[in-house]
């Protein structure tokens, strides 16, 4: 079956557009990257509310709170590994310190960012943007969804990390869809294990499904595009129902949605939990296809830990 493609950052940029046509007080800043990160459609559009801050990602943190204190709702954009890596004290210290309403954008998360290579790929920052006080942390799953999550992340108050994947992917959700932060969306109910999965890799964790259901394995898939405030609701019903859980992600498992899973299960549920993710290494260059096969990434990595889930029950 034919799906649609796009990168999940053009939703971001069709948000940002919406938003300057609806809310006044929305503000982006970029910091050399506008073109990739698709700001520029916003400063295409309004021009007057855009800022390029150059290759200074603390500068652009530091202005956009600055904004913050003035009223405005400031959309502070670059690549996740430089904005959480070279910004992360004015992040602390000067936005989540004073709950401000600062809302950060990553684009490039994940290891498919492709031949950009280590440098480039965000593997920790989900980690480390959940770990401040007060910051929510987004992580959608197609463009559709990043659209949604944009305009989201606009209406609640306080700092906000929107995270982006480069290349396209599949568009599966639609915009009848329902979207809450901090509310999970089961897309397909299971009674045998649950794949709890945010990001692109949800489209992984679908095809996982199909396979497993071939195999005669119930499983119920969870998208969980919201890491912080996290739906513990739905993972321990979850647990409760299914008794196994396997995490997906594009993202170290260290600290990330796998993490943040077992810490609830832990204390309420415990119950066996496998994590595919990125295991305790950088990334390299390659094209996007090669990289997440290569990282066990894929439908089939999520159907071995399903299994392995199912065996410790």
């Amino acid at each position: 079956m034919s799906v649609k493609m796009l990168p999940n950052r053009d939703g971001y940029g069709h948000g940002l557009v919406e938003l300057g046509a609806t809310n006044s007080e929305v503000v982006v800043l970029d910091a050399d990257l506008a073109k990739s990160t698709r700001s520029d459609w916003f400063a295409d559009k309004f021009p007057e509310r855009f800022f390029d801050l150059g290759i200074s990602e603390q500068d652009m943190l530091g202005t956009a709170a600055g904004l913050s204190l003035g009223g405005k709702v400031p959309f502070a954009t670059t690549y996740g590994v430089f904005v959480t890596g070279r910004a992360w004290d004015q992040i602390r210290t000067t936005i989540c310190y004073s709950d401000l309403n600062v809302k950060i954008a990553g684009a490039h998360g994940g290891i498919s960012v492709g031949p950009d290579g280590a440098t480039h790929q965000a593997l920790e920052d989900i980690a480390l943007m959940r770990v401040l006080p007060h910051m929510q942390v987004i992580v959608p799953c197609d463009a559709v969804e990043a659209k949604k999550a944009t305009i989201a992340a606009a209406g609640v108050k306080g700092p906000c990390y929107l995270r982006f994947a480069r290349e396209a992917t599949p568009v599966f959700t639609e915009e009848k869809d329902s979207f809450e932060i901090g509310k999970a969306n089961v897309l397909k109910d299971g009674t045998d294990v649950t794949i709890i999965a945010c990001g692109p890799i949800v489209y992984e964790a679908l095809l996982a499904h199909e396979q497993l259901a071939i195999l005669g394995i119930s499983a119920r898939v969870i998208n969980m595009h919201t890491i912080k405030p996290l739906d513990e609701a739905a993972i321990l019903q979850a647990a409760q129902e299914t008794q196994a859980i396997v995490t997906a992600e594009e993202h170290q498992v260290a600290g990330g949605l796998g993490s943040a899973v077992a810490e609830v299960l832990v204390r309420n549920k415990p119950v066996p939990v496998e994590m595919v993710g990125i295991q305790d290494t950088f990334g390299e260059s390659g094209t996007p296809e090669e990289l997440v096969v290569k990282y066990n990434l894929v439908a089939k990595d999520i159907v071995l830990a399903a299994q392995r889930a199912l065996a410790r029950k």
